[in-house]
């Protein structure tokens, strides 16, 4: 019998769990404890262990995802961080770019530093472009600092040179000088961190590395410890944010790279499923009691990027946040989960989100002291939700709290009688999502129409359906065990690693393919230390890109490479590559300019077995409900009886005409009255819109 295999993801509202052993699986959800998320983590555990009735040493594996480090930068409760950098460029951090995201906005408030001004510090130290040691490192003032720091209280520190992604000399250098001046204080290298061209999203990914480590690293140890005491002895690995597995030493080394860990799990379970299944364009959904995350997925491949921004100031603008230069799965994520706080402002309109009421106190109708009306309560109101059979019934729900809370913020102040005022809250959450779905797919010159909708999340499922109808959208899978999608997702995550160098080419006389050989083969040595640390026997895949730019421009494009070794013809290759790939982002090229690469990224990961194909879908059977319950029906605005119908029940072909609701224990399915469910034969529900 194999090993047992254990995912854990803790979100904002709830700590999701998914065991699989045989190709059996198991899951749960507990409430998250955010003041010492391993409790939350230890006590699913316990759940979860007496469900499957096995014992810690049945387990080979166990993964975790959370957002300790993005809610410690979003919070401002990171550990008190300094930043060294070359003398007269201590200010950088905090001019960031240039260009205003909001240009008409003369109240535009930028997203504050994560290092005060009276904790940066500047050393003589210089290299040039090419590497070159213009001035050297100023040993003594690094030794100066070491006071100061000790007085202050500092717990990070983040070292920034200019140039020094071509040479982290001084960089480390400095790393050794206040390592034994200053014992116990972690440090940061941005030339280790994201060795990339441009200082500001450099230095801003190292800081960003410096101001969570100490968190991220206590908790790491105090998991780990926890897990040994109860008899894992099995490796634990982190999911990263680019969608791999990352050992315990690494994720506490470079914690930055765990900072989109959940929502990365969602899209590793949808690509999966869209491969499986054959689904050439897919529309991830990811909702859960805090964020809805929307990944577009193509040829079973989500969108990977290496720019992503945290604690974004303005909820859609774009260089509102703090830029972070690591390799993430390209999505959006807003503030609308099943936690989002619903409000009424001065121009007589409903708000839902970013605020969340969270796992404390919660949504009203929890009963743990929340009174603002969430999303969740407005889904008990319609009668979406069950509030017996809430998370399978471990949190009996109150509707006369979620009721009076609906009135009360919402139906009094518009003069709107309950059930309008539930269905207005439903309604904004699901535009919302539809807007951010709309302005991704657009920015990337993507179509929504002709697209599959995967849902998962506890959220997901109730709203997915009117989702679907606003993006024009007739197709909706919901997967097995959708409630704790993400966990799913990390069990099906390879152990991988992403490198990237910064080295100017251009594609011209000049152009060395002996230079690219051996920088690849440097890089992938790297990537292989690392990836043979978890999965020391697999076989290796690897993938590379490069971004690259026309001559002069100021932004790159990513352009996936061949295989193999570079020669003399590949210098015509990556030109024809680059202009094939601008002319399909921009519908042009510019001829007669040169191309130039900028940076240069090798992705090795160890190689997952495939999924079975899912099989052709059977003939239709009915099935009979497990009763009726009243539900909101817009059409009709106003309260009617459905078909309740439960998971366990249905097989392969089941059919459920709406208005149906399909419940199960991490989530509800909710089947519009112009929309037909059936099961597949992998157990996925889809959802087909009827005329």
């Amino acid at each position: 019998m194999d090993k047992a295999r254990l995912a854990v993801d803790i979100g904002g509202t709830f700590t999701d769990l998914a065991l699989e052993r045989d190709g059996r699986r198991l899951s749960t959800k507990v409430l998250t404890t955010p003041r010492a998320p391993e409790e939350g983590v230890l006590a699913g555990i316990d759940e979860i262990l007496q469900q499957a009735r096995l014992q810690p040493g049945d387990f080979g594996l166990v993964v975790h995802g959370t957002t300790l480090a993005t809610n410690a930068i979003i919070e401002r409760k990171g550990a008190k961080t300094a930043l060294i950098v070359t003398d007269g460029f201590r200010d950088s951090i905090e001019m960031a770019f240039e260009h205003r995201f909001e240009q008409y906005d003369i109240f535009m408030q930028k997203p504050p530093p994560l290092v005060p001004r009276e904790w940066r510090f500047g050393v003589p130290e210089r290299l040039d472009g090419r590497g070159n040691v213009l001035v050297p490192l100023d040993e003594a003032a690094v030794r100066a600092l070491a006071a100061p720091l000790r007085a202050a209280g500092v717990e990070a520190i983040a070292v920034g040179y200019m140039h020094a992604y071509l040479d982290g000399r001084h960089e480390r250098r400095t790393r050794d000088i206040l390592a034994g001046l200053l014992p116990g204080v972690s440090i940061t290298l941005a030339s280790e961190v994201s060795p990339e061209i441009r200082e500001y999203e450099r230095w801003s990914t190292a800081v960003a590395n410096a101001y969570v480590q100490p968190v991220m690293d206590r908790y790491l140890g105090r998991l780990s410890e926890a897990l040994q005491a109860k008899g894992f002895a099995c490796p634990l690995y982190l999911i990263t944010s680019g969608g791999g597995l990352a050992t315990l030493p690494t994720a506490r080394r470079f914690p930055i790279r765990l900072v989109e860990s959940g929502p990365a799990g969602g899209a590793i379970l949808a690509a999966g499923l869209a491969r499986q299944c054959g689904l050439d364009r897919v529309l991830s959904f990811d909702m859960g009691g805090t964020t809805a995350k929307i990944c577009l997925i193509d040829d079973g491949e989500p969108q990977h990027s290496r720019s992503f921004e945290v604690a974004r100031q303005y909820r859609f603008l774009k260089g509102s946040g703090l830029p972070l230069r690591i390799p993430v799965i390209e999505m959006v994520e807003i503030g609308a989960g099943g936690g989002s706080i619903a409000s009424v402002d001065n121009l007589a309109r409903i708000n839902v989100g970013p605020e969340s009421a969270g796992a404390e106190p919660g949504p009203a109708s929890y009963g743990r002291g929340g009174s603002e009306p969430t999303v969740t309560d407005a889904d008990v109101v319609l009668g979406r939700i069950d509030p017996a059979y809430f998370a399978g019934g471990s949190i009996p729900l109150q509707p006369q709290a979620a009721a009076r809370a609906v009135d009360d913020a919402v139906g009094a102040r518009l003069g709107l009688r309950r059930l309008d005022a539930a269905f207005g809250v439903s309604e904004i959450v699901e535009e919302n999502m539809a807007n951010a779905a709309r302005v991704h797919a657009v920015e990337r010159g993507k179509e929504l129409g002709e697209r599959t909708l995967i849902a998962f999340g506890g959220a997901a499922p109730l709203h997915a359906a009117r989702l679907a109808e606003k993006l024009g959208i007739g197709r909706i899978m919901v997967p097995n065990g959708a409630g704790v999608g993400s966990a799913v997702g990390f069990l099906m995550a390879p152990v991988a690693y992403e490198v990237v160098r910064s080295r100017y080419v251009r594609l011209d006389d000049s152009y060395d393919a002996a230079f690219l050989n051996a920088l690849f083969a440097e890089m992938r040595q790297e990537a292989e230390d690392v990836v043979r640390a978890g999965a020391p026997q697999a076989e290796l895949l690897q993938t590379r890109t490069a971004d690259m730019r026309y001559r002069g421009q100021g932004h790159e494009i990513t352009v996936s490479l061949p295989a193999g070794q570079f020669d003399a013809a590949s210098r015509a290759q990556l030109t024809k590559l680059y202009e094939d790939a601008y002319a399909a982002t921009f519908g042009r090229t510019i001829p007669g300019l040169e191309v130039e690469v900028m940076n240069w990224t090798l992705r090795l990961a160890a190689a997952q077995p495939d999924l079975p194909r899912c099989p052709p879908q059977p003939p239709d059977k009915a099935v009979a409900p497990r009763g009726r319950r009243l539900m909101y029906d817009p059409a009709e605005q106003d309260m009617r009886e459905v078909s309740v119908y439960h998971r366990d029940d249905l097989a392969a072909g089941g059919r459920v005409p709406g208005p149906a609701v399909i419940t199960e224990d991490e989530t509800t399915t909710v089947v519009p009255r112009n929309f037909v469910a059936r099961v597949n034969p992998i157990g996925a529900i889809l959802l087909e819109k009827v005329d």
